[in-house]
């Protein structure tokens, strides 16, 4: 009796840790089940023109024409546009998903110049493409991240980049003169750029004659008619000129780097400049506007084992990366 007695209860005890065993693991389903619907939640919403084939009508400006290229096709375009095709696979990846983001962005948001067309090859628009430069490393990056898109609170980030950050990235407002409210996602980072930069993109020198920064000064909006006295009003967070006082009168620095040439004044992260007769002597830090990713930061993360979703979420914070086919 003592032994039916025994095997009883080691029955019981077995049938209840196996009842709570299932318990748990249903539990644990239920909480990996929810956290699915919630990332599923979260899905941007494809634009309506790739719902079909997922094809884009392109202008291509250099060709004046306009051609229906897949989605995919048209993002190694454009890394054979943005990005050096031989730097480490998880740097190009990093900018793939970066410049599908883009384009996903732009579909949802905006409406193209060029009437019928979807996105252009337009840099003042959208992005630069250059298919002949895409190679098998360009291929391979796209094929690996197909698909594959960055989002906050269910919505398509502003995929921002730029070459060279000088050491620390900036926010919206202070690198591209940015309207809106400051997206949440983007903030101000140390940025480990490469040495293997150009060192005249790391530091840069630039010389202008009074006639340029006059002429740049009035297309964006200062009236002034001299250039005899220049400083700096307003920085931003990461160091960056917001605006310049150019004899009195202020001006915005990112809005006048463009106007005086995005190519020579390659950034707003000003070390010195001074007047000298007729010319203005400008040295800075970095290449571009200095917000979201930057390119040489990348290429140093990939170099030291980062993955292409790590280097997004450096650059952009509590973003979610997703696939979307």
């Amino acid at each position: 009796m003592k032994r039916v007695y025994k095997i009883g209860m080691l029955f019981l005890i077995f049938i209840s840790f196996f009842f709570i065993g299932i318990g748990c693991t249903t539990n644990e389903e239920r909480r990996i089940k929810e956290e699915k619907n919630q990332v599923l939640e979260k899905k941007p919403v494809i634009p309506k023109q790739l719902q079909g084939d997922r094809s884009v009508v392109v202008y291509v400006v250099d060709e004046g024409v306009k051609r229906e290229i897949d989605i995919e096709e048209y993002v190694a375009g454009v890394l054979g546009g943005e990005i050096n095709n031989d730097w480490p696979d998880e740097a190009i990846k990093a900018q793939a998903i970066l410049a599908r983001t883009f384009v996903m962005e732009f579909l949802t948001d905006k409406t193209s110049k060029y009437q019928n067309a979807d996105v252009s090859t337009d840099i003042e628009e959208a992005q630069a493409w250059a298919p002949k430069d895409v190679n098998n490393k360009v291929r391979k990056a796209v094929q690996e991240t197909e698909g594959m898109v960055v989002a906050y609170d269910g919505h398509y980030i502003k995929a921002w980049f730029h070459s060279h950050a000088g050491g620390k990235t900036a926010t919206a407002k202070e690198g591209l003169a940015f309207k809106d409210l400051e997206p949440p996602y983007i903030q101000s980072v140390e940025s480990p750029d490469s040495q293997e930069a150009p060192p005249e993109d790391a530091n840069w020198t630039a010389e202008f004659t009074k006639k340029e920064i006059i002429n740049a000064a009035n297309k964006v909006g200062s009236q002034i008619d001299s250039c005899n006295d220049i400083s700096i009003g307003k920085k931003g967070p990461s160091g960056r000129t917001v605006t310049l006082f150019i004899d009195g009168t202020e001006v915005s620095a990112p809005n006048f780097r463009v106007a005086l040439g995005s190519t020579k004044m390659k950034s707003t992260l000003l070390t010195d400049f001074q007047v000298l007769g007729d010319k203005l002597i400008m040295k800075g830090k970095g290449y571009g506007h200095g917000v979201g990713m930057s390119q040489w930061g990348a290429y140093a993360m990939a170099k030291e084992g980062k993955t292409a979703e790590e280097i997004i979420k450096y650059y952009f914070k509590n973003v979610d990366i997703m696939k979307l086919w």
